[in-house]
């Protein structure tokens, strides 16, 4: 069944289209005279068909057009004018419409161009849906693995994908936990709805709370439309909240309300909207330590972790290393057109020689540069070391260099050894890029979202490499 909205200053209009459509179809209908009322309902919900008049007081057809189509363009919009308005009526399919209809109009014509309307609005719906299942197809790998963690983990996904009970996956850095979350919707009974990821720790806090809920026209400076906010969009599906432990204090509090309520005000509006949506959080920070820091509020996170999902590192399933390696070859010999066939027994003993603090995302980038710089048919070890950055080959320094760390246990003196090369490594390359984060990324082969990540983390300033250049 589709939603229709009917728009039109006079209420006989209104009556007739309201006898016509609702005796013939079961569609759902919504009638408004005022179309200065027409903002605060799209907030509210959005509609498959908008009939609407051209001539109108306060807001024409063509405004009309211009504000569904900027809130959801797949929206078909059929605009209803006089025979005198024709020429104006043409414009508008011109600028978006669907189609036109002169009154007085037949009754067997407006249905039949509902019905075409609605056919065209499905087949839109049906195309983005399937291009966003390519994507998915061509961009996500599966999750790779035999190892009896990974394993475990698929065998946790398939009992927790059909519920829809609010998941937080944790594990480090690289150890695909946006996969899981993907593979969570796609064995889902909501798999056939929308899937929207937000990173919370790469959007800004000013605009953060705008980019979840959407905005009102004028409701702040700069909102010169109304926008929708991802939480609408995931509406019916599932919303991914990456890098939760980032999220400011005031917006831990909002998205509180969202768990519990199912209920959100879109910025600027004093309306409550209901939604209906599976949630799944991810973080690689220690979220009970960010608790008793007062960083993090205990009631949300108990309502974040109903299920959890902790994803092993690489170092704890090497043995996983050899199939992810043949698994990325097959991907990136396709992605750059090469032919390489194998991977040869010395560069497999290395990889499954190295810790890979960077986990999955880190064999992943090493197993791309090789193929990139590799010239046979086979993926040799030398191939990856010429193609690391010079601080990845580089000999290990003398033990007594590391006395302070030696007294430590291993995994405090391990993580405080890694923040040690972090903190340098990224401080050198972005002193040779001015301060510059996208430059920077590149040169290292990092993804420009990791490396602002991994600043943060070291505490730096990119600002602070910005060389003085006079005018």
């Amino acid at each position: 069944m589709s939603s229709i909205l009917a728009l039109d200053d006079e209420k006989d209009m209104l009556a007739l289209l309201s006898r016509i459509i609702t005796e013939k179809s079961s569609h759902g209908l919504t009638t408004l005279s005022d179309p200065m009322q027409l903002t605060q309902l799209l907030l509210q919900k959005t509609f498959d068909v908008v009939l609407t008049d051209l001539k109108m007081p306060g807001k024409d057809g063509i405004q009309v057009l211009q504000e569904i189509k900027s809130n959801s363009p797949q929206t078909a919009v059929i605009i209803m004018t006089g025979y005198g308005t024709i020429e104006s009526a043409l414009d508008a399919t011109r600028k978006g419409a669907f189609d036109y209809i002169t009154k007085p109009f037949r009754k067997e014509r407006l249905l039949r161009v509902i019905e075409q309307a609605i056919n065209w609005q499905q087949l839109q719906k049906e195309n983005i849906f399937l291009r966003q299942k390519l994507e998915e197809k061509s961009t996500f790998p599966t999750l790779v693995g035999s190892t009896p963690a990974m394993r475990s983990l698929h065998d946790h996904i398939r009992k927790v994908a059909k519920t829809s009970a609010t998941v937080l996956i944790t594990g480090e850095s690289g150890t695909g936990k946006e996969l899981v979350a993907r593979a969570l919707h796609s064995q889902s009974l909501r798999n056939e709805q929308q899937f929207i990821p937000i990173d919370c720790s790469t959007i800004p806090e000013s605009i953060i709370e705008s980019e979840l809920f959407g905005h009102v026209k004028g409701s702040f400076t700069g909102a010169i439309r109304n926008k929708k906010g991802m939480v609408e969009e995931a509406n019916g599906g599932t919303l991914f909240l990456d890098e939760i432990a980032d999220l400011s204090p005031m917006m831990q509090v909002k998205l509180l309300r969202l768990l519990q309520e199912g209920e959100y005000k879109v910025v600027g509006s004093n309306s409550i909207c209901k939604v209906d949506i599976r949630f799944i959080a991810a973080t690689n920070k220690n979220l009970l330590e960010r608790i008793r820091k007062g960083e993090f509020r205990e009631d949300l996170y108990y309502r974040l972790n109903v299920i959890n999902i902790q994803l092993p590192a690489l170092s704890e399933r090497k043995d996983d290393i050899p199939l992810l390696a043949h698994h990325f070859l097959e991907k990136y010999n396709a992605l750059y057109s090469k032919n390489i066939s194998r991977i040869s027994d010395q560069l497999i003993a290395h990889l499954l020689e190295r810790d890979w603090p960077g986990n999955v995302r880190e064999l992943e980038h090493a197993i791309e540069r090789g193929i990139i710089m590799a010239a046979g048919d086979s993926l040799e070890l030398s191939d990856i070391l010429v193609s690391a950055p010079a601080q990845e080959c580089s000999p290990p320094r003398e033990l007594n260099q590391y006395s302070d760390l030696l007294a430590m246990p291993f995994k405090e003196a391990k993580d405080k050894l890694i923040d040690q090369f972090h903190a340098e490594y990224i401080s050198e390359v972005l002193s040779r890029n001015d301060g510059n984060v996208s430059k920077a990324a590149r040169e290292s082969g990092l993804k420009r979202q990791y490396l602002h990540r991994l600043i943060r983390e070291t505490n730096l300033d990119s600002k602070s490499f910005k060389k003085y250049h006079p005018h």
